[in-house]
Formats: C-alpha cells, structure tokens, sequence
C-alpha cells in the first residue's frame, strides 16, 4: 500500500485532478490534459453527441463488476428470477447495447451486439486480457482510510 502512495510523488505535479465525472472529457476537450480517465459511456456520448474525436483505449481497462440482489423473504420471488432471467439474457443485454455502451456480462450476447457497437464495448474483446478489477472488499474494509491518506497526500 505505500507504494500506491509513493509513487505518485514523482507525477503529482503533472496531474490535472477532478472531482466530478463530467470533468475528465472536458478537461481533454478544452485541451487542459492529452489523456484521462473516464467512463466508456460518458466517452461514447462525448463523441457521438460533442462532435468529440475521442478513442478509448482498452488496455489496462478497469471494471467494476455490479450484483443483483433478492431480498430474504420477497413475497415476489418467482417475479424477481423471471426479471434476473430476463436482465441477463444474450438478447436484452445485446438490446441495451443500442441505447448505451454498457458491456454485456453474457458473452453469448457479443454476437447479437450491431457490429458498429462493439469498439464502443469494454466487454467486446478478450475479457481476459490486462483487466485492472477493482477490489470492492479492500475498498469496503478501508476506503476510508485510503480516501483520507489520498486527501492529505493531495493536500500537501
């Protein structure tokens, strides 16, 4: 962990930070920054509807995974399988892919996915390749401390 602390030092005064996700694209569409960190949704809508000519490139990509959750004791049970069924069918999640670039997690929906989507797709490539997973139990059990050592990090 103190690694992850030192070696920013040697960058922190090249580094444009934000506080907001909306910044990063425009901190690279005003030409403040040559390169940064945003999400492919934001990215794909700043270059379809901004006139934007951005890429993203896909290496070292970080994914954050979401889950489903059932409530113990739903009197809807059977509804909320029927809804899970559905939620992570190849055909709704391909069907999402018109509307927003959101990776399907079903790879059997890849092949059902319009062709002129798929560079637009975090999943759409090897899956395996050099994926940075964020690791929801580190930040769950330390967060905290960790965003309160990045801010007197920051702050100094």
């Amino acid at each position: 962990m103190c690694r992850a602390f030192r070696k920013p030092d040697t960058i922190k005064k090249d580094v444009v930070w934000h506080v907001a996700q909306s910044q990063p694209l425009q901190l690279l569409a005003d030409g403040q920054v040559v390169m940064t960190y945003a999400t492919n949704t934001r990215t794909y809508d700043a270059v379809k509807n901004s006139g934007n000519h951005f890429e993203i490139m896909w290496d070292a990509q970080q994914w954050e995974l979401g889950v489903c959750a059932i409530p113990k004791g739903s009197p809807r049970l059977d509804a909320a399988y029927k809804c899970l069924a559905f939620a992570g069918s190849p055909k709704s999640q391909a069907d999402l892919t018109r509307y927003l670039p959101s990776g399907p997690t079903n790879q059997d929906a890849i092949t059902l996915v319009d062709p002129t989507m798929l560079p637009h797709l975090p999943t759409a490539s090897d899956p395996t390749g050099n994926v940075l997973v964020r690791n929801a139990v580190l930040w769950a059990e330390r967060g905290d401390e960790l965003r309160q050592r990045f801010t007197a990090w920051l702050a100094k």
